[in-house]
């Protein structure tokens, strides 16, 4: 994974300062090791623990941990003939899990034979993450997929004015805004709920799940259709990496008019 350098012109720019010009590739596969013993439980029984796992990062997909075949419970899977191909890992094979009473079809899959210059996925295999009961990492509990070493989580406080709008209604309005900032994705402005219009606000119950900041809830905005469906989300009882944002809200700025210090913010595109 990372950047590699580019065949494009690269050089001196006057003064002495490096202008490089970098190309990411197309699509890169990096098979790591993990410090971390991961386990995965379904119907009250571990299937699989290993302290000697191997983490996936592919290009456009989540990471995914494989486990040593020797760590898996074979007792509980039977082989499938489900079949996949990938143009860049190979073959996969699948198994059923059947555990007393429960059973889910293909949520298990290795690459036996691997094509050239693949990672090095042969004698692991890996699970569908949301056909499991439950993961861990040591003792605590993982959710949405395995936590990516390389995501970081940064909360700040500003001091910037911030204001939120909606067809010309301001909605929030505040110099106590929390920024977030995530790997990859658009700053968030958490704001204390004495600075938002909150008896506009209607609690609703949509929830999702982030592996790194917890379990959110949403709020729609009374009025303004399906515009403000639930436009504004919070976290009530936040991980580690959201506890600073504990009780703030947020709306998406994917779907209202945010100006910060006086400049009205582009809207991103939608997160995918």
């Amino acid at each position: 994974m990372g950047l590699t350098i580019g065949a494009g012109p690269f050089g001196r720019r006057p003064g002495g300062v490096f202008n490089f010009t970098y190309q990411s590739p197309p699509h890169s596969l990096y098979f790591e090791d993990s410090p971390r013993r991961v386990r995965a439980e379904f119907n009250g029984e571990t299937i699989a623990q290993s302290d000697h796992m191997k983490l996936l990062h592919e290009t456009g997909i989540t990471p995914i941990y494989y486990f040593p075949l020797g760590d898996i419970v074979m007792d509980f899977l039977e082989p499938s003939d489900h079949t996949t191909h990938c143009p860049f890992k190979g073959d996969a094979s699948y198994w059923n899990l059947i555990v007393n009473d429960r059973r889910v079809d293909n949520v298990m899959w290795s690459y036996p034979e691997p094509v050239e210059g693949a990672p090095p996925l042969k004698g692991y295999a890996t699970f569908y993450f949301n056909k499991m009961d439950a993961w861990y990492e040591e003792n605590d509990q993982i959710f949405v997929h395995a936590r990516d070493p390389y995501n970081r989580v940064d909360v700040v406080s500003s001091s910037r004015h911030i204001r939120v709008s909606l067809d010309g209604e301001v909605l929030a309005e505040t110099t106590r805004a929390k920024l977030l900032f995530e790997t990859g994705l658009s700053t968030r402005y958490y704001i204390p709920p004495e600075d938002v219009a909150t008896d506009r606000l209607v609690r609703t119950d949509t929830t999702s799940e982030c592996p790194y900041k917890g379990t959110a809830s949403y709020y729609s905005v009374e009025g303004a259709g399906e515009e403000g469906k639930d436009l504004v989300w919070f976290y009530e009882q936040p991980r580690r990496e959201g506890e600073d944002v504990q009780g703030y809200l947020c709306f998406f700025n994917e779907r209202v008019d945010l100006e910060v210090d006086g400049a009205k913010l582009e809207r991103p595109a939608p997160p995918k």
